[in-house]
């Protein structure tokens, strides 16, 4: 027995913030085609509800006066299969959305579908803003992140780096000046360590530290040192310990 959507040849993404403020609040039409050998790719993103913003006052929040943006082109061919894949393993809510969420429509033979409301709002939504992120790198309008470590022992110095290539979703890990693919599933859990803890900027440094001690630079030239600068929101989730541990067990590999 055939599954409702074998004959699918790609997915529309819709996506509506709901009661999210300016200027944060958003919508975007995601078309995603992979009926070819190539992911055709087109973005429509607008921000809405800033009528009675001032430009200072988007500026204040990392906005401009304008940040909507689009896109038509294609993407590498991995996004074909990592979201095909998903789309089959799809599994509807049945409900209708409320305050805003993310509906999927099939593609078929150049024709739109149905929207349908996925259960899994969450998973969804980092998918489509990890496409949304290779787009974004595909069409130059950002660079890969790049986050960079050093450890510092009694015997040595090591620098490192991990650069996330949404574009080809290929994380890129770098120490001493050489380079190696590594896990992209394992590369985007440590990243989210990363990004987890509370980072004191008041005592963050232009360059990394030569004291013994491990140090961060999560890609906005600052550097914290780990444990000092950077700190564990919860007392019960050791975030700070989990980074390091993940950068240490790269170098030793």
């Amino acid at each position: 027995m055939k599954k409702s959507n074998d004959h699918t040849s790609g997915i529309v993404i819709e996506f509506d913030s709901g009661i999210t403020p300016p200027p944060y609040s958003h919508v975007y039409r995601l078309s995603l085609d992979w009926s070819g050998s190539e992911m055709i790719t087109e973005l429509e993103l607008h921000y809405t509800d800033r009528e009675d913003l001032t430009e200072d006052e988007m500026f204040d929040e990392g906005f401009t006066a304008n940040d909507d943006f689009s896109f038509k082109g294609t993407l590498d061919s991995v996004w074909k299969k990592v979201v095909s894949i998903e789309f089959e393993k799809v599994k509807w809510s049945g409900r209708q959305l409320e305050e805003g969420g993310l509906t999927l429509s099939e593609l078929e033979d150049g024709k739109t579908g149905s929207a349908k409301v996925p259960a899994d709002q969450e998973g969804w939504q980092m998918l489509a803003q990890d496409v949304i992120q290779a787009i974004y790198e595909t069409s130059k309008k950002e660079a890969p992140l790049t986050v960079n470590f050093r450890q510092v022992t009694n015997e040595e110095s090591v620098d490192c780096s991990i650069t996330m290539n949404f574009s080809n979703r290929e994380a890129l890990f770098t120490s001493k000046n050489e380079s190696r693919t590594i896990n992209w599933e394992y590369a985007v859990q440590l990243l989210k360590l990363v990004f987890s803890p509370d980072y004191n900027y008041d005592i963050a440094k232009e360059t990394a530290g030569a004291k013994r001690g491990e140090y961060i630079e999560c890609g906005d030239g600052y550097w914290h040192e780990l444990g000092k600068g950077v700190v564990n929101v919860d007392s019960s989730f050791d975030a700070v310990g989990k980074i390091k541990d993940g950068f240490k067990n790269l170098i030793g590999e």
